[in-house]
């Protein structure tokens, strides 16, 4: 009867085990941001997280970072590039334009490209000449460069702080839209990572 007991404890422990082996391949979230991870053999061998100091994952932005306030970004933080990261991507998109209730656009806020993967992070307010060296920009949907915060004309919207880890430096895309970016960035993206934050104007 003892070694039925030990089997089955044993049984249970391994099987046990493959589960959060497993649950390892897949991306979860916190309150700080959001995370991807890919496992390998049973192993973890890539985490990418992005992270705001004013805002929690699906939490609210605060009114300063928006067209209520004053306009400016929010700082971002960002770690676990994988090995062999040229750049990073940045997207920033609404896509509860116009209405929660009844979507029909996705509303791009900010676009930027050849991040430099030494950078950790961009802080609040960067402006175009303070981005990490050899940064480029792409357009909002306001047809211009730079970010722009959630202005929403009616309901909660969630704002997605899109991260890419790109195995190779782009080539110069002048300012491309979110499209354009997309679609150069096929074929090498190793990671993604997303922090979303809300905005309701009162």
């Amino acid at each position: 009867m003892s070694c039925v007991v030990r089997n089955v404890a044993k049984l249970c422990l391994a099987g046990c085990m493959g589960f959060f082996i497993g649950f390892g391949s897949f991306g979860y979230a916190s309150e700080k941001g959001s995370h991807y991870t890919d496992a390998k053999k049973g192993e973890v061998t890539m985490t990418l997280t992005i992270t705001s100091p004013v805002f929690s994952h699906n939490g609210k932005i605060p009114m300063r970072y928006t067209c209520d306030g004053e306009d400016v970004s929010p700082a971002l933080e960002w770690s676990g590039l994988p090995e062999g990261t040229k750049s990073v991507v940045l997207i920033v998109d609404d896509p509860d334009a116009p209405d929660p209730a009844a979507p029909k656009m996705t509303w791009v806020h900010w676009v930027l490209y050849n991040i430099s993967p030494g950078a950790p992070g961009l802080s609040e307010g960067v402006r175009s000449k303070d981005l990490p060296e050899g940064t480029k920009e792409g357009l909002n949907d306001w047809k211009r460069t730079g970010y722009g915060g959630p202005c929403p004309p009616i309901g909660r919207h969630r704002y997605f702080h899109k991260l890419y880890a790109l195995d190779v430096v782009l080539p110069d895309l002048g300012k491309p839209t979110k499209g354009e970016l997309e679609k150069a960035m096929e074929g090498h993206i190793l990671l993604k990572a997303e922090l979303v934050g809300t905005y309701q104007r009162s």
